[in-house]
């Protein structure tokens, strides 16, 4: 007996997210939407959201150009659209106003955009709700998300309680959004027919990422159960910290007796080819190799696999120090593979003493950093939790919504010495409205609002990558960074470490671990100000904060100066552009 019909989406957007930097251009998208619509297999192609437009913005693209013409093939054929959406955060990295917010879902409906899949990644509803009010009032289908981990507080009865709430505000469909790929098989299967037995109507939809290797059977435990839809990648992004190809999870639901849609294999191919074609000509060189891989460490840390490549990359940034401060004391200095160990046992360390977050973004990156200090103080003997910038105490203190679990005493100690206070207030309360702001900018620099005000969403949804958008600063930075990974690939310029030992022999080189902007001083709560540079000659204590560097998507991230010493270069300017890797100072070691 055949078993119920299971649709599949293709998630095109967040394939290139979990690779790389960059998304396809406009003209590439639009070559590649036929294709995908004649493999005859997606009822739903995930479009954009999450950090598409930020991606696109910072290549010179305009977003809104790009969503509409992705999109206009599938709604000609009745293919649903569906959109990541951050809830408080939206389509960025930190807070939103209720205004913006509000005005996204008139614009992405007006775009094409059939479905927004809401999520908070604390699972706080109060971060939900009001999304799924504006999402209804805008003409489009609510998909509420639950944000799977494993804890001992994420249990069945958690999830199912918010499914409930989230359903009685509206939501027409949940999602259970397996980010990390460490949700236990068992636990979504029960929690998909817990789900369906109190809302038998609701269509779920279930999102799990390859990187430890779970991702199958949990596939298959959620359809056994109830589950509808089944996200799915393709080749050549399918598999390794992405998501498992349509082949396999097509095959595996056919031969259990689903009720599957065939593929078109000729079309299939020219999908995988046409998606080569672009990481050949451009897209590739912002793609981390170790990406391509599954690894079962995830399982420990729970830390999704998207974030391996700017992880391995914070490693490398802080392991010089490290092994400085060993080599000092004679220690053995320790492997990026010992890093890597100790960073995962850390991760697993903290997070339980921050209340287990659900490791999604923002959160993910928060926890992480953490746990990245900590590594760096215990070597220098400072202990724990010393190194924390704002943006992590927000988390702690509950300014981005409730945290699941209990706060470590030792942590609410920590913020009452420091005069920090915690909160249960209503995030979204927290923010002013900002529209009528970004409206006197526009009128004061003579843009136009767009279409359907989608230009006037744009600038206030991602405020800085929009200007340099305008500017046609963001194009030359664009094909700078590309001229600058074209080089790198092909051996044609030295590395920053061969750079620092011919300049600075007796030096610290300040390096940057990741790609992002490079700020001097914070102000505010994870906001950072183009302060003035420090002086010539200033003397830096040893882990100190020497800058920070904001990414493209909003992590923040702690510059220590290294072993300390005299400031005696500084090879950028505050508010610039920096890559992974390049040196950002030098810095000169008292003589011992």
């Amino acid at each position: 007996m055949t078993k119920k019909k299971i649709q599949f989406s293709l998630v095109y957007r967040d394939m290139w997210q979990s690779s790389g930097k960059f998304q396809p251009r406009k003209d590439q998208l639009e070559r590649i939407a036929p294709v995908i619509i004649e493999m005859g297999c997606f009822s739903r192609v995930e479009t954009n959201g999450g950090a598409f437009e930020q991606v696109n913005l910072l290549a010179g693209e305009n977003p809104n150009d790009a969503v509409r013409a992705f999109c206009k093939p599938f709604n000609e054929v009745g293919i649903k659209t569906h959109m990541l959406d951050r809830g408080l955060n939206a389509l960025r990295m930190y807070t939103v106003p209720d205004d913006v917010r509000q005005l996204q879902y008139k614009v992405k409906h007006a775009q094409g955009v059939d479905i927004p899949r809401i999520f908070c990644g604390l699972n706080d509803t109060r971060n939900i709700i009001p999304s799924i009010k504006w999402a209804l009032e805008a003409g489009m289908t609510p998909q509420a998300t639950l944000c799977i981990t494993t804890s001992p507080v994420h249990t069945v009865e958690y999830y199912s309680r918010i499914a409930d709430e989230v359903i009685a505000a509206g939501a027409q469909e949940i999602c259970l959004k397996d980010m990390a790929g460490i949700g236990q098989p068992a636990m979504l299967g029960k929690l998909t027919k817990t789900i369906k037995e109190n809302h038998p109507d609701i269509i779920i939809q279930y999102h799990g990422h390859s990187g430890p290797g779970l991702s199958m059977a949990s596939i298959l435990e959620v359809c056994n159960n109830g589950a509808d839809i089944i996200d799915t990648a393709i080749e050549p992004l399918s598999w390794g910290k992405v998501h498992p190809d349509i082949i396999s999870v097509q095959s595996m639901l056919k031969n259990e007796g689903f009720d599957v849609p065939e593929i078109n294999m000729n079309a299939y191919m020219k999908a995988r080819s046409l998606t080569q074609e672009f990481i050949d000509e451009w897209l590739g060189y912002f793609i981390n190799p170790a990406n391509k891989h599954m690894s079962s460490l995830l399982l420990g840390c729970g830390l999704p696999g998207g974030m391996m490549g700017s992880m391995m990359a914070d490693l490398g940034g802080i392991m010089g120090t490290i092994n400085n401060i060993r080599k000092k004391r004679g220690d053995a200095e320790l492997t990026t593979d010992d890093m890597l160990v100790n960073l995962f046992n850390e991760v697993e360390y903290v997070w339980p003493r921050v209340g287990y977050p659900p490791l999604v973004t923002p959160f993910s990156q928060y926890v992480k950093n953490i746990a990245l200090m900590n590594l760096l103080t215990m070597e220098q003997g400072k202990g724990r939790f010393v190194m924390m910038d704002d943006a992590m105490w927000g988390m702690i203190l509950g300014k981005s919504g409730k945290i699941p679990g209990e706060i470590d005493p030792e942590l609410i100690e920590l913020a009452k010495k420091q005069g920090r206070e915690f909160t249960d207030a209503d995030p979204h309360t927290l923010i002013p409205n900002a529209l009528d702001d970004f409206r006197k900018e526009m009128d004061e620099n003579g843009w136009d609002y767009g279409k359907d005000d989608e230009e006037l969403y744009e600038l206030a949804m991602h405020p800085e990558q929009y200007r340099n958008f305008k500017s046609g600063q963001a194009k030359k930075n664009f094909l700078a960074d590309l001229q600058k990974a074209k080089d790198a690939a092909l051996g044609s310029t030295l590395s920053p470490k061969e750079l620092a030992e011919f300049k600075h022999a007796k030096a610290d080189a300040i390096v940057s671990p990741v790609n992002g902007q490079i700020f001097w001083d914070m102000q505010g709560e994870g906001e950072c100000a183009p302060a003035v540079e420090p002086f010539i000659g200033k003397e830096f204590k040893e882990g100190e904060p020497f800058c920070y560097i904001q990414t493209p998507w909003g992590e923040l991230t702690t510059i220590p100066a290294a072993l300390g010493g005299k400031l005696v270069e500084i090879t950028t300017k505050g508010g610039s552009k920096v890559r992974r890797g390049d040196v950002l100072a030098y810095i000169e070691r008292a003589h011992e």
